[in-house]
């Protein structure tokens, strides 16, 4: 059977959790006890029967957390539908914003509070800049997405912005087009983001911690053209619903007995020239690895800015009836069919089973 993540928290999680009582933050515990139980009797499920080769067979439920490898492919499905929806049939450019590296440890202690300054200073800087007429002159739109590791799972907070490459005149109607391949020039895009998130941050009383030199040194900004919409949310999407680490990644598992000597390794390939390496920790230190990703309960990791924005929907799809009036949209690759939820087939002779009963969580925790 293949190795899955929710293997390894049920192996050392209670050891875990009991090492680090008091230091692990309750949106840790509650991913933990969640991917633990996925699936499992802990949250009950449904029993079914064949009658052709007298199997039954045990449906356990999800557990639906966010964090859990086996819960989020359905979401990912729904959310790009939607985000089909929206699309604009324009160019489109993936703006990249990475928190310095004297930031992370503040970050990882002060989340929520982290996190949205890093939403408000990118999206603020972006919408600012592209309102000069030398480059956009205009509102734009902006679908942003939190991101919060590398391929082996360091920590590593930054933003990935989904933008058409145009926006909307003062007047509410008209298209202006941005530059061919160029949207804002991104050396002065990071020095407005530093100083916009200077600004927010001097209100919060993390401001005394940060070293005075960081707002003298670059800041990393990104920008590149990533063709039409349809072509820009394949990229995008899968960073949406993504999870730190996926089961497949996971390799082997090798159990001394304790989850400081344990060991677990996992493969990742490398950004840059896409080769396959493998990363070996001791279970303790993979289980710390995976946490530091866990979001604070209830944060929102994607946002919409400018003309994508809920409360201006309507607008944004007058926009698109203008637009597609003289620039078509590109067909889209349909979405395969959702499955059906009606009886499963047996797995030994493949009929199709019979709902028996329902089984009742045995389990109820509230952590």
């Amino acid at each position: 059977m293949a190795l899955e993540l929710a293997d390894i928290f049920r192996q050392y999680g209670s050891a875990y959790r009991q090492k680090y009582a008091s230091k692990l933050l309750p949106s840790h515990r509650q991913a933990m006890y969640a991917i633990e139980q996925c699936r499992t009797e802990a949250l009950g499920g449904q029993v079914y029967y064949c009658r052709a080769c007298d199997e039954t067979r045990y449906s356990y439920h999800s557990c639906r957390n966010r964090h859990c490898p086996k819960c989020q492919q359905e979401r990912a499905e729904d959310w790009l539908q939607l985000q089909r929806e929206l699309l604009l049939p324009v160019p489109y450019f993936l703006l990249t914003f990475t928190l310095p590296a004297q930031l992370r440890q503040i970050a990882s202690q002060n989340q929520k509070c982290i996190y949205n300054l890093l939403f408000r200073a990118s999206a603020q800087a972006t919408q600012q800049l592209a309102r000069d007429p030398r480059f956009v002159g205009g509102q734009i739109g902006m679908v942003g997405v939190l991101h919060t590791w590398t391929r082996n799972l360091v920590y590593h907070p930054h933003l990935h912005y989904l933008v058409p490459g145009g926006g909307v005149h003062a007047d509410g109607r008209t298209w202006l087009k941005a530059h061919h391949n160029f949207f804002v020039p991104v050396k002065a895009l990071s020095r407005l983001f530093r100083a916009t998130f200077q600004r927010l941050l001097q209100k919060t009383p993390l401001f005394p911690q940060i070293p005075p030199k960081l707002w003298q040194q670059d800041w990393v900004v990104h920008c590149k053209a990533v063709g039409n919409g349809q072509t820009a949310l394949r990229y995008l999407a899968p960073y949406i619903y993504r999870v730190a680490l996926s089961n497949r990644r996971l390799v082997r598992m090798q159990n001394t007995g304790s989850m400081e000597s344990s060991q677990v390794t996992f493969q990742y390939r490398t950004s840059d020239t896409g080769q396959l390496k493998h990363c070996t920790l001791s279970a303790e230190k993979f289980m710390q690895r995976f946490l530091q990703h866990v979001l604070p309960r209830g944060f929102v990791k994607v946002r919409y800015y400018g003309f994508f924005g809920a409360s201006v929907r309507p607008r944004l799809f007058a926009l698109q009836q203008h637009l597609e009036t003289s620039n078509p949209r590109p067909e889209s690759d349909p979405l395969p069919p959702k499955p059906v939820h009606a009886s499963p087939l047996c797995p030994h002779c493949g009929q199709p089973m019979l709902f028996q009963r329902t089984l009742p969580p045995t389990l109820c925790r509230s952590p």
